[in-house]
Formats: structure tokens, sequence, C-alpha cells
């Protein structure tokens, strides 16, 4: 066994995956042989969920009895809403709230039973639709709720996107809104071996049921490093907005001042994430239908600055965060609505991890002191 020290297990195979291939040298992402692409662009979330869960794109009778299925998931119970309640009259951080909630799920999923076989396929099917199709739930209710709103009950007849939407804001979005946020969600619904999906595996590696690893992916996926990215992207510009200053000319002072800039650089890509092309697009149109485009050429002229003078390229967070600011959606649940997307992709992966299971158990290097005297506590 080799003794090289591989720090964040940069570049370390640890499992294989018949889900999604990222070549980070030439930019491309592709779910089960499609082309991020072709799916963003052509494909709803409930069929890439499919695709993730059953490896093949769906009938459309395959796809109408899924998304039917799921549709009929939405509504949440009542305890799990008074959970939800507190957290948010107690001010409760929006990703903390979320973890919280989706841990409690478990107790009134009826096939979440203390007896229940963690690896049973159907089962964990079953517990993903319940789980994907509650989350938007979860997240719009503490919204509202924090804002001083009550929750709106999800409807069956819309979307995924659609009645996400309508949940966070009471009306029912327009044709474009729905393309784009059902675009969004695409693009987000799984990235290879990332922390919070190597997170989920390593739970569900010990046997542990699929709402635990679910939990434990999201609150990996909390941290800036992972899915906080898009809100730090946001909340810098805002700052460059608010400052009155050229946004390149913030971006110098800011790099001088040895600030990092939010949104630039990724573990796995050399170049532009695929995603973050076709985000860019969204946030342009937007903003031209709002007939203000200056976060999209703030983001141009940031963008252009780092790959001349940086040699840096954004990521999807860079061009998520307009592009959801532009939809009205408040920057700090930028993280969940990631964790609403990306679960189909967790689910995926602890499926596969369920099929073939070997328990997760890598070593440390021990740089510790060795050979110590032990001194009884009388005579220290």
């Amino acid at each position: 066994m080799s003794d090289e020290l591989k720090k964040g297990l940069e570049g370390v195979l640890v499992a294989e995956s018949g889900l999604s291939y990222i070549d980070g040298d030439e930019g491309r992402l592709v779910y089960r042989g499609h082309t991020i692409e072709d799916l963003a662009r052509g494909a709803s979330y409930e069929e890439v969920l499919y695709l993730l869960w059953n490896g093949e794109l769906p009938t459309e009778s395959e796809l109408d009895a899924f998304a039917s299925d799921m549709a009929a998931e939405r509504a949440v119970d009542d305890d799990v809403l008074g959970t939800v309640r507190d957290l948010a009259e107690a001010d409760e951080v929006p990703m903390a709230a979320v973890r919280t909630a989706v841990s409690e799920l478990s107790a009134f999923d009826p096939d979440a039973t203390e007896d229940a076989d963690p690896t049973d396929r159907e089962a964990n099917l079953a517990k993903g639709k319940r789980l994907t199709a509650k989350l938007p739930t979860l997240v719009a209710a503490f919204t509202r709720l924090r804002d001083g709103d009550e929750p709106v009950e999800p409807r069956e007849d819309l979307s995924h996107a659609a009645n996400f939407l309508y949940m966070l804001n009471g009306e029912e979005p327009d044709d474009v809104m729905e393309e784009v946020f059902d675009q969004a969600l695409v693009l987000h619904a799984d990235h290879g071996l990332n922390a919070s999906t190597f997170s989920a595996m390593v739970t569900a590696s010990t046997l542990a049921d699929l709402h635990s690893a679910i939990t434990s992916a999201i609150g990996t996926l909390s941290g800036s490093l992972h899915g906080g990215a898009n809100q730090n992207v946001m909340e810098m510009l805002e700052e460059v907005d608010a400052s009155g200053k050229d946004p390149v000319e913030w971006v110098e002072t800011a790099l001088d001042d040895g600030r990092r800039v939010a949104g630039f650089g990724h573990r796995v890509y050399n170049v532009k994430d695929p995603r973050a092309k076709i985000l860019s697009e969204q946030s342009e149109d937007l903003g031209e239908a709002a007939g203000d485009t200056k976060w999209y050429e703030m983001s141009v002229a940031i963008e252009e600055y780092m790959r001349e003078e940086k040699g840096l390229a954004p990521n999807v967070d860079f061009y998520s965060a307009s592009t959801y600011y532009q939809m009205g959606i408040p920057v700090d649940i930028y993280t969940p609505i990631f964790a609403m997307s990306r679960v189909g992709g967790w689910i995926a992966h602890v499926l596969e991890q369920y099929d073939d299971n070997r328990l997760i158990r890598p070593r440390a290097r021990y740089v510790g002191p060795e050979d110590r005297t032990f001194t009884p506590i009388d005579e220290r």
C-alpha cells in the first residue's frame, strides 16, 4: 500500500460510478452518457432524476407516472412543519433548519422502520421520491415563516420547479421563470464525488439508512467551501454595487487586501465550468427581461479580469448567484436550493453504494509523539 499522502483525497480513486463524468480539462459534464448541455436545455428535472436513479431517460408514460408519484409526496407532516416553525422563530440558519427537518422526516416515512433493510432498493427509491418532493416544501415553508408569512401548501398539478416557486412566493411563476429555475436544478443535480456526495456515501457505507446519509450530505453542503459559495458570490456582488466602484477596480483592491474573489477556481475544472456557461446565459436573459442587466454586466467584467489577469475561470456558483437574485430568491437560501437539486444525485450515489457496499475506512499517517513515559496523576 502506498504511503503517499493525498490531502483532501485529491486525485484519489475510491469508487466506480455510472452516474456522472467530469472532464476538467475540456470543461465537460455528463450524466449517464448525456451532456449537461443537452439535459439542461432539453430535459426537465424530473426526467434527470429518473435518469440518475434508473439509468435511462423515461418514456412519456414513465415520466408521467414518476412525476405524479413524486408530486403526491410533497406535503409534509404537521409535526415536521411545527419544528420548521420553531426553527424559523428561533432565527436558525437556513441550512441548519433544513438539516434538522430532513432528519425528522424519517420518523414519518413508512419505509423507515426500525427493522427495515437499509439496502432495499425499492424502499430507497420510495424514500428518495419523498425526500426529493418534500425538501422544497421545507425550504419554502421555513423561508416564509421566518419572514412572517404562513406556508403555502404544495400543488400536485405543477412541475417540481414551478411548485417550489409557487410555495415560496404564493404566486404561480411564468413560463420563463419556471424554465430557468428548472434548468438550474438540472445543472446542480449531480457532480461526481464532491464533498457532500462523498459524505453521503461514507454514511451509507456503514449501512446507515438513506435519511441519515442525506442528513450527512446536507451538513457537508452547508460549508462555505462547498454549497455556501454562491451566497458568498452574491454578497460580494452586492458589496461591489454598494461601493460605487468599477467592478474591476473593486476586485483589484480586494486582491491587494488579501481577499478572495468568490466564485472562481474549482478542484476539478481547469477551464470554465460548463454549468457556468449555461447559467451566464440565464443571468443575461433574466436581466434583459427585467430591463436591468447590471448584475450580469458586473459579473462578466469580473470574469474577464480574473481570466486575463489571474488565469482563473468561474465555477457554477459565480453565475447561479445573479440568476437566483434576479428571480427574487433570498440570498441566504441559495444553499438550501442547491440541496433541493443535489439531493437527486446524493440518492443516486447512495443507491450505488448500497448495491456494491464496502465500509469506507481510510487511514491517517500518525505524526504525533512516540515512546512517552506515563506519569501517575499524583506525580504530574
